[in-house]
């Protein structure tokens, strides 16, 4: 005792520039660890009788933590009135097994109080609508249904919808304001264009938009009306998230954190298993659907074009979203097949207060995507980026040349 009184004490302070925020991931630990063993809690971790493994990677969630601290301050610059209130998310999920990499449950410092230790996880406990980032769920029940395939001509025309217990109807309207009349399906994806959507669902019914929906793991109960073609039906973003890792890999499983746990340290409990299927989609449904959201990135008038540059060398797809006036920003995105990896990214107010005209999902989810995926892959951290079939790059190849077209499920 004499001498521990004799040593000076040390404070031991963690530079700010590497400063690793995870509550959302020990928040999703503890919930599963409800769920895994009846004869384990969260007790037994704080207690030291456990050890819990985690499926994330440190480095990958400092790069997302810092990437939507840098996404927030860019929209604070324009918007200086919303400093330390607007907020965001963001989920990394490894596609051939959905096992979360890293999570961000909402920024470091909201409202000047840190949310190092508890916060509200946006991505799994807050129902947001998806906004357009629905459409490709749309398209894919069309071409699961045999209703068109990319290249079917559609029609961008004014279209209506009930309003609710009223006996009028609501136009619906294109963000640009315009209508562009028969446009091929694979254009009308990569624009965006809402009255398409709106068209194609009430063809194929609405439910079988929820039925793809669930399909894909979606869980949430969807609205059964129309306008959920556009997004209004709310999900948490890691079913968003899952949703399109399904439909990148050809995968259909749960999202996990808990890698392993080891009871004392000399018993170590095998790697928990988690089962998982082929996506239930008839024909090359799948296939049209990642061709068409490859088309929204690499199609000029795309609305994720911007990833398509030379300073930006990793081929992904995904898709925008924005919600009625600009309240959420979002922007979900994949790189191809098993070995990829699956981005989702929502900014928005907790009150649910505008953005402001024109911030899209394009202009405010879009860049944090970028920088996620860029330094993911940059530093090796995932392994290589894999490639998109040739044949499909291909298909794309010929629409943006004005010849002759065969997608990737015609050849």
């Amino acid at each position: 005792m004499r001498r521990a009184k004799q040593r000076p004490i040390v404070v031991v302070q963690r530079p700010k520039d590497r400063m690793l925020q995870s509550p959302a991931i020990v928040e999703n630990v503890l919930e599963e660890l409800k769920t895994r063993d009846a004869d384990l809690s969260a007790k037994d971790l704080f207690e030291g009788r456990i050890q819990v493994y985690s499926t994330a990677d440190a480095r990958v969630q400092q790069i997302v933590t810092l990437s939507l601290e840098h996404g927030l301050l860019l929209f604070e610059k324009r918007h200086p009135s919303a400093k330390g209130l607007i907020q965001g998310s963001v989920v990394v999920l490894k596609n051939s097994d959905a096992s979360i990499l890293a999570e961000a449950g909402g920024r470091q410092l909201y409202k000047d109080r840190s949310a190092s230790y508890t916060d509200l996880n946006r991505v799994t406990q807050s129902l947001r609508q998806p906004g357009s980032a629905m459409k490709p769920i749309v398209y894919l029940a069309a071409f699961q249904a045999g209703m068109l395939n990319l290249d079917s001509v559609v029609p961008d025309e004014p279209i209506s919808v009930p309003n609710g217990a009223k006996q009028d109807v609501k136009w619906i309207s294109n963000y640009d304001g315009q209508f562009k009349g028969m446009i091929p399906a694979r254009m009308a994806l990569a624009e965006s264009r809402n009255a398409v959507a709106i068209w194609i669902a009430g063809e194929i019914g609405i439910a079988s938009v929820l039925r793809t929906a669930r399909n894909l793991g979606i869980e949430t109960p969807l609205q059964p009306y129309v306008t959920t073609a556009l997004g209004a039906s709310e999900v948490n973003l890691m079913e968003l998230a899952n949703a399109y890792r399904a439909m990148a890999s050809g995968i259909l499983t749960q999202p996990y954190v808990i890698q392993r746990i080891v009871p004392d340290p000399h018993q170590v409990m095998a790697e928990s298993e988690h089962p998982s299927y082929p996506v239930h989609v008839e024909g090359l449904a799948l296939l049209l659907i990642q061709e068409g959201m490859r088309g929204v990135v690499r199609l000029p008038t795309g609305t994720a074009h911007a990833l398509d540059s030379g300073s930006f060398p990793i081929p992904v797809m995904g898709k925008t979203g924005t919600t009625n006036e600009f309240r959420d920003a979002l922007f979900v995105g994949s790189s191809y097949g098993p070995r990829g990896i699956t981005i989702a990214v929502r900014i928005g107010f907790d009150d649910n207060r505008s953005l402001g005209a024109g911030e899209t999902g394009g202009r405010v989810a879009l860049p944090v995507f970028r920088e996620i995926a860029l330094r993911v892959y940059t530093e090796k951290l995932v392994g290589p980026a894999p490639q998109f079939p040739a044949e499909m790059e291909q298909s794309i190849n010929e629409y943006l040349q004005g010849g002759p077209v065969k997608t990737i499920a015609q050849r």
